[in-house]
């Protein structure tokens, strides 16, 4: 009996600890929240049975340590059986928690949640993979990588509206990210926003996402794409609405800034990387 509530006591306060340790800040976006969801209703589940197996194993441990004669364990049908049940349905229940967020176009992608339709405005000459969003009003912005600098292409934007390693998105809005390379793999990674996907030469993917904190959040590239890799960052900005329109209707045609930026961070990798490779031992 007071085995028992030993047992009971600990997993109380299991249950506890998970709940304190549970984040009490808003998340950032809709692709973290969905994710922290899971691992959540994963953990409520884990946190039990990591107790029970455990008190088991330290009960027996305990109970049985100044036996000198042990006996086989009986074969017990009943408990075969039950432990059998059990297993499945807690598989069952995982399964199904894993499906509703990795079947969601915000985790498992835009571009496996539908049929792909044309996207209109893309600055590569293919569309594959480029998924046309479902939702009205939603913006959309073409992430092109190459070593070693992101350039952002505003698709929504009444003119050409070009930036490199600083990416503008309004919060509260459903964005279409469409990511591609023109050389080698790259990845698209910005942990805060629990964003990321790789950049493959010839097709783009999607990300589909909505911020809710505005804010600035890093970017990086998670891939490893030669000597300037660690170099290649990037800003993410998010902002109101009306501060995003505001943003398009004053840069919109500029030309200079995005231009320029492209130029110097482009400029400024190859000479980083060419003094990397001239200083290396031959």
């Amino acid at each position: 009996m007071r085995q028992a509530r030993r047992i009971a006591a600990a997993l109380a306060g299991f249950l506890a600890f998970a709940a304190i340790v549970e984040p009490a800040a808003a998340q950032t976006s809709i692709n973290e929240e969905l994710i922290w969801g899971l691992n959540n209703k994963l953990l409520y589940v884990a946190v039990p049975i990591t107790v029970l197996v455990e008190g088991i194993l330290i009960y027996t441990i305990w109970e049985y340590r100044n036996n000198d004669e042990p006996q086989p364990t009986r074969e017990n049908r009943r408990l075969e059986i039950t432990w059998t049940v059990a297993t499945a349905i807690i598989l069952l229940f995982v399964g199904v928690a894993s499906y509703q967020v990795l079947g969601s176009a915000f985790i498992g992608g835009a571009t496996a949640s539908g049929a792909q339709e044309n996207v209109e405005g893309l600055s590569q000459d293919y569309d594959e993979g480029a998924q046309a969003p479902a939702e009205e009003n939603a913006v959309q912005i073409e992430v092109v990588s190459q070593k070693y600098f992101w350039q952002f292409n505003h698709m929504e934007a009444d003119g050409e509206l070009t930036e490199s390693d600083t990416l503008v998105m309004p919060a509260n809005t459903t964005v279409y990210l469409y990511v591609t390379s023109t050389d080698w793999l790259h990845a698209f990674h910005a942990p805060d926003l629990a964003l990321k996907q790789d950049a493959f030469p010839g097709e783009y993917h999607t990300i589909k996402t909505e911020v809710y904190e505005q804010g600035t959040y890093q970017l990086y590239c998670a891939e490893y794409c030669g000597v300037g890799h660690s170099g290649m960052l990037g800003t993410i900005e998010v902002v109101s609405q009306e501060e995003y329109q505001q943003y398009l209707e004053e840069n919109a045609d500029s030309g200079s800034g995005g231009g320029n930026a492209s130029g110097n961070s482009s400029g400024n990798a190859s000479g980083n990387a060419s003094a990397a490779l001239a200083a290396s031992p031959a």
